[in-house]
């Protein structure tokens, strides 16, 4: 992989992390257009690399709100936050599941062709457009607090969201939305319960590349300089991203990105 492709897919994986139109769809879409043909396992290893990166462009945004929290949970305080930090923990859940037991069944469908984006681009538009006339007459002010259950609900959106296509954020607070969730909060919500699951597949894929006897070819076909450029690219585009988003979201704006994952799902049907 040359600099500047993992230049392009940097800020690709760092707009559609945070915009509900699925970073893992649009950067199967550009490894087709730019000519990149990666193994399933080494477009996977690449894809979590720029992940982790917007990962810390949340931490960056939400630091104030980040710390409070951490603060709260690890010293027990049995508030508003530590219970927050909770629900956090068990939308954590359905992902872990299928994480553990079913990470082989969803590499298979990363590096195979738009088919499988171009559907998943379809749904995603379907759940923004439900989401949006669902949710048309209420403000973000006038929701209720997320519950267990909801954060548990929200938690299955995300791990079905693992598919190339589904946009995570957009099935989270689509979800979430539905569920009657304030719109404002569903927002920092989604951006927060992703870091647990990115971080450890992160720390897993590390153990698995240090390991005695590990064959490291995966992370060596890709190279070191597209590795730190895509990293650095998605983190600086993923910071402006997430606060951009935030805003949409308290405006109730989705409805324009529905549009456009239903014209870009097309496209990627067409151009299969």
């Amino acid at each position: 992989m040359e600099w500047l492709d993992a230049l392009i897919l940097g800020i690709v994986q760092g707009l559609a992390e945070y915009l509900p139109i699925s970073s893992s769809g649009h950067l199967e879409i550009f490894r087709q257009i730019l000519g990149i043909d990666l193994p399933s396992d080494q477009a996977l290893q690449f894809d979590l690399i720029l992940h982790a990166a917007t990962v810390c462009s949340t931490l960056v945004i939400l630091w104030p709100m980040f710390y409070r929290l951490c603060k709260s949970f690890f010293t027990f305080r049995r508030d508003y936050d530590f219970y927050y930090v909770c629900k956090i923990l068990v939308s954590c859940i359905p992902i872990a599941i299928v994480g553990f037991f079913f990470k082989e069944q969803v590499e298979q469908f990363f590096g195979n062709g738009l088919f499988v984006v171009g559907i998943c681009l379809l749904v995603t538009a379907m759940l923004l457009t439900f989401a949006h006339y669902s949710d048309r007459f209420v403000s973000a002010s006038r929701g209720r607090d997320i519950t267990w259950l909801d954060a548990f609900i929200i938690g299955c959106a995300q791990a079905v969201a693992v598919l190339p296509g589904l946009s995570r954020s957009g099935t989270t607070i689509a979800a979430g939305i539905i569920l009657g969730d304030r719109r404002d909060r569903m927002a920092q919500f989604s951006f927060l319960m992703v870091i647990i699951p990115i971080l450890g597949e992160a720390l897993l894929g590390v153990k698995d590349l240090i390991a005695p006897g590990t064959d490291a070819a995966p992370m060596a076909e890709v190279g070191t300089l597209p590795l730190v450029i895509g990293f650095v690219a998605s983190f600086v585009v993923g910071c402006a991203a997430c606060r951009w988003m935030i805003d949409l979201v308290k405006r109730g704006k989705l409805i324009w990105f529905a549009v456009y994952c239903a014209i870009m799902g097309v496209i990627c049907l067409l151009w299969q």
